[in-house]
């Protein structure tokens, strides 16, 4: 028999590789016969022809070369023990048994030492880790595992919501693996029995050599594992060779599985990453279609707002706006003003609980110079400030009841009159009010004016609190957090969802502005890029029970489900597993569980 003794001077290794094909492709790609590691090679550098016991080998691209007993050449024909040089690979032809048959030092399908399986792994974890894309990762482990086994074929089909998916194929036309072709007994047991096969000589295997994908794809040897991450099926990796010089060994196998394990981890964390992303999209997509201006909100009950600021915001009526504390009154102000013929004017804000009230009048009417001690010059108040455009009264309700007189008189005759002086202005302005109190029950108490409130309230705006709006609060978290991660420049991106569940039933006391306040405290604390319950502070009791993933439930289910079964059986291991049909070490392991 005649051979090619391959030596590697740069890794000192050495192997022998039978010639049993007629034509035998030599190259740095992965399809070639014999696979020489070296980026200076073309994909196909040369072929090597046999006729009888004569050899020639020719390069595939006249701008190559090789060396042949020190001579550069092209072409040449070639006789036992003559030496050729491609790359850094030094090829002998030899005649007789070879000592070490086999893949060259380097290429794809050698076997490798136990360093070098390490090494491997590390350098395919890290290879995968670094992609997002769930498509360039598919075809990134096809190509590994393809060049770690020698495979010449192989594909990869993905699960996706129960249905089958070829997301990746190497030296296999897309067209032959049609869904199909590829649903063959081989793929069937491994996705039912969630366990490898291996078929060292398809060709002449009883169960499978009529496999579907044995048959199309004309393989001689075939391996296909599960990608499994703990209970959840993610696909099925497929290899195969058609040459019986290569044929699959159970080695090889272990060695797949290992990286399929690996594989399927990475694989895993891309999907959730994938699904975070998808889930983020759509979330800012909810919200762009739930914003109304700065406000955003699609329950019900703001809805029902909305559709009342939309209709009111063309007028001059007086709007008083209704919520508790933190509810976002200035905001469906600012928006009344936006939406409004005056929205190129002033908009001008006060808070008549916040200011004494000695101080009150003259912060809203003025003064005249010398109306009293340290008033040195006029001031222009509030309501002149405004005119022209909206004055927003926050928290109307505590405002005195000689200054609601006043205010009286201003919503009925259009005019102020600053402090210290008898000369009236003329003022063209609209009024939003705004209070967290029951107005009726003040007017009732007499601390409030009800021909003042009537004047007030044309329309009323009801904001409902942020308990009652469910659906909204991540929406709203969700904007807060973007707006904050950037401006303090932290990882911060989305909520675990656990921390949804907790902000959905939390009782929010200070609403939007508590929410706020929590989320802006969050962002410049953790370090972590999904914040918890814990990171914004709300307390476990307050905290709905999260749901369980399937995985979680499906295993909680197998725990009681075996416990009951085991005291049927009086905790006979053996019969318990007779009876369930599973493996005794399986009921041994869920005992061991059930002990922690």
């Amino acid at each position: 028999m005649a051979y090619l003794h391959l030596h590697d001077p740069v890794r000192d290794e050495q192997r022998d590789i039978p010639l049993r094909k007629p034509l035998v492709s030599l190259g740095r790609a992965d399809g070639n016969d014999i696979v020489l590691v070296d980026p200076s090679l073309a994909p196909t550098h040369a072929n090597l022809l046999r006729k009888g016991n004569h050899f020639t080998m020719s390069v595939v691209d006249r701008a190559t070369t090789f060396i042949v007993n020190g001579v550069r050449a092209r072409s040449s024909d070639l006789k036992v023990g003559d030496e050729v040089v491609i790359g850094r690979f030094r090829l002998t032809l030899l005649e007789g048994e070879p000592r070490q048959a086999g893949p060259a030092p380097g290429a794809p399908g050698a076997p490798l030492s136990e360093v070098d399986s390490v090494r491997k792994l590390a350098e395919f974890s890290r290879d995968l880790a670094a992609e997002t894309n769930l498509e360039k990762i598919f075809q990134k482990l096809l190509q590994s595992v393809v060049a770690i086994t020698g495979a010449e074929k192989g594909f990869l089909i993905a699960m996706k919501e129960g249905e089958r998916m070829l997301a990746a194929s190497h030296n296999v036309g897309r067209e032959t693996l049609d869904l199909s072709r590829v649903s063959d007994s081989i793929v069937e047991r491994v996705l039912a029995d969630r366990k490898p096969i291996i078929v060292s000589d398809a060709l002449h295997d009883a169960q499978f050599a009529s496999a579907r994908s044995v048959v199309d794809l004309r393989l001689s040897s075939v391996m296909c594992v599960p990608l499994q991450w703990r209970s959840e099926m993610l696909g099925v990796l497929y290899l195969g060779n058609d040459n019986v010089r290569n044929l699959f060994a159970q080695q090889d196998l272990a060695l797949l599985e290992v990286f399929a394990s690996q594989a399927a981890m990475l694989v895993h964390q891309a999907l959730l990453l994938n699904e975070l992303q998808t889930s983020n999209r759509n979330l800012r997509d909810q919200l762009q279609k739930s914003s109304h201006g700065g406000i955003i909100g699609s329950s019900p009950a703001m809805k029902d707002a909305f559709k009342v600021l939309r209709r009111v915001a063309p007028t001059d009526l007086s709007v008083l706006v209704l919520g508790e504390t933190g509810t976002g009154k200035e905001l469906i102000a600012k928006e009344l003003h936006r939406l409004s013929p005056r929205g190129s004017k002033a908009f001008i804000s006060i808070n008549c609980g916040a200011i004494p009230e000695h101080l009150l009048e003259s912060e809203l009417f003025g003064y005249k110079r010398g109306a009293f001690t340290g008033a040195a010059a006029d001031k222009t108040g509030k309501f002149e400030a405004a005119d022209g455009g909206t004055i927003f009264l926050d928290e109307i309700g505590e405002m005195p009841m000689n200054l609601q007189v006043k205010l009286l008189r201003v919503l009925q005759e259009r005019v102020i009159e600053r402090v210290g002086d008898v000369k009236t202005r003329p003022i063209d302005i609209r009024v939003i009010s705004a209070t967290n109190k029951n107005l009726a029950d003040q007017i009732a108490s007499g601390h409030f004016r009800e021909d003042l409130f009537y004047r007030l309230n044309e329309v009323t705006v009801n904001l409902p609190a942020l308990r009652e709006r469910a659906d909204d609060v991540v929406l709203i978290a969700q904007f807060l957090l973007n707006k904050y991660a950037e401006q303090y420049g932290s990882k911060a991106r989305s909520f675990s969802a656990g921390c949804q569940n907790a902000m959905r039933s939390y009782y929010w006391p200070g609403n939007v502005r508590e929410l706020e306040n929590r989320i802006k405290k969050s962002v410049i604390m953790s370090d972590r890029s999904q914040l918890t319950p814990e990171d914004l502070g709300i307390e476990i009791k307050e905290r709905v029970t999260a749901i369980q993933s399937l995985a979680e439930a499906e295993e909680e289910f197998k725990m009681g489900y075996i416990r009951k079964a085991l005291d049927a059986n009086g905790w006979n291991k053996a019969q318990t597993a007779r009876e369930l049909d599973v493996d005794a070490r399986t009921i041994f392991r869920y005992i061991e569980r059930m002990g922690e």
